[in-house]
């Protein structure tokens, strides 16, 4: 195992050297290559789907993560349709920042470079191997994907996909690679491939994610979870709120964008709570909330203190009446996890403070956490979501897939 993972490992910073002087042309011409692997396999894909998800339900995952398995049409078409956006991005290889002249004539600049081979481990959804490979591949790097055991049917026949259409395109192979084993010791391998593997990304729950940032020697762009809070202000639009508050948890309640509490100002609490709670129990939400919810909502279940902070990924969401604008700051400081914060309010200088004073990748004022996505922000497609200030913060495009280093224009300058 270690000797497989190891020549995977090596052959990925070989081809990194090749990707990495790419032309714009060259990574479009493959991209566009691996778009028509993706239709021509199209059917075959969707039934090594089906395998992962029947053993999935055999296994009794949630319907949410389930969900996040399925290659669906729609999901199919978007991850195909979603290539052809990252065509179209600009290229960030090469490009060169504002170059400033020194006193003694040097003229420095920054140019943007990729990152060279990028690992990433990721559960459940296999059109990341699709995303992320594509992504990887138009900033001039490498990749080695290991996807979940539950959708190691899908990925494999999606990286099948992938290395024809490099093929065709003349490229090497081995620049997208997934991880051809199930077996857990393949991780352990993959995080010690120190000085062949730049970068490792984990994508999935909090477990995941700490287990490689505690057991790996090669730097960790981290997103531990996604507690995401909406808070209604008292100066909230009552019919906007409700919108926003349904569709933050309810439209897709098992990804890392859903808001997981929902936090209302207890002037607007005796409007709101009402309505949201019926729409939540019709939805089959589970509420858990504080006192104050639970006189309101008869349907919840008084909430207690650690079920404030917790990424539910399910049809389930935590509710507090604040005091104030400040009690709601103080609460999200305390149980966010820096991932997504809404405001509802149309009181400007209220959302000009949120903006300022909330700590989290994305913060919005008037629209649903589900925006925190990579698409939805016009980046393209996206590698993750990233919580961690270093390198990257929020959803992680091509411009976050590279560095970048200094440049230096002499004149025949010499240092005394």
């Amino acid at each position: 195992m270690e000797k497989l993972i190891t020549e995977i490992a090596q052959s990925a910073k070989n081809a990194s050297r090749k990707t990495a002087i790419l032309s714009t042309d060259q990574k479009n011409k493959a991209l566009k290559e691996i778009k028509l692997s993706l239709e021509k396999n199209y059917k075959k894909i969707q039934e090594e789907n089906l395998k992962d998800i029947e053993k999935a339900r055999e296994e009794g995952l949630s319907s949410a993560m389930i969900d996040r398995l399925t290659l669906s049409d729609n999901v199919m078409n978007s991850m195909i349709s979603g290539i052809d956006e990252v065509i179209l991005l600009d290229d960030p290889v090469g490009r060169i920042g504002s170059i400033k002249k020194r006193p003694n004539g040097l003229e420095v600049g920054r140019m943007n470079i990729p990152i060279g081979v990028i690992g990433m481990i990721y559960e459940s959804r296999p059109n990341v191997t699709i995303d992320a490979g594509v992504l990887c591949l138009k900033a001039g790097n490498a990749v080695i994907l290991r996807g979940g055991t539950e959708a190691f049917h899908s990925n494999q026949i999606l990286g099948s996909a992938i290395s024809e259409g490099l093929e065709n395109a003349g490229l090497d192979k081995k620049a997208i690679q997934i991880i051809p084993v199930k077996e857990r010791e393949a991780v352990d391998f993959l995080l010690n491939q120190e000085g062949l593997i730049d970068l490792m990304i984990p994508r999935g729950g909090e477990g995941l994610i700490r287990f490689v940032t505690e057991n790996s020697s090669i730097p960790v762009l981290k997103h531990y979870k996604g507690v995401c809070h909406v808070y209604i202000d008292k100066f909230a639009e009552l019919e906007m709120a409700i919108e926003i508050a349904f569709n933050s948890k309810v439209q897709r309640p098992g990804v890392c964008n859903a808001m997981e509490t929902l936090l209302v100002h207890k002037d607007i609490a005796d409007k709101f709570l009402p309505h949201i709670g019926k729409l939540y129990n019709n939805s089959g939400v589970e509420i858990k909330g504080c006192p104050k919810t639970c006189e309101i909502i008869k349907e919840a279940a008084l909430a207690s203190q650690d079920d404030f902070g917790v990424e539910f990924l399910d049809l389930k969401a935590s509710i507090k009446v604040v005091d104030s604008f400040n009690h709601a700051l103080d609460h999200i400081s305390v149980h966010n996890s820096g991932h997504t914060e809404s405001i509802v309010t149309k009181d400007y200088s209220r959302a000009r403070r949120f903006l300022r004073e909330v700590d989290s990748s994305v913060v919005l004022v008037n629209a649903s956490t589900r925006f925190n996505d990579g698409n939805q922000l016009g980046l393209g497609a996206e590698i993750g979501i990233s919580t961690d200030k270093l390198h990257a913060y929020g959803p992680m495009g091509i411009e976050e897939l590279t560095a970048r280093k200094f440049i230096v224009f002499g004149d025949g300058q010499i240092r005394n």
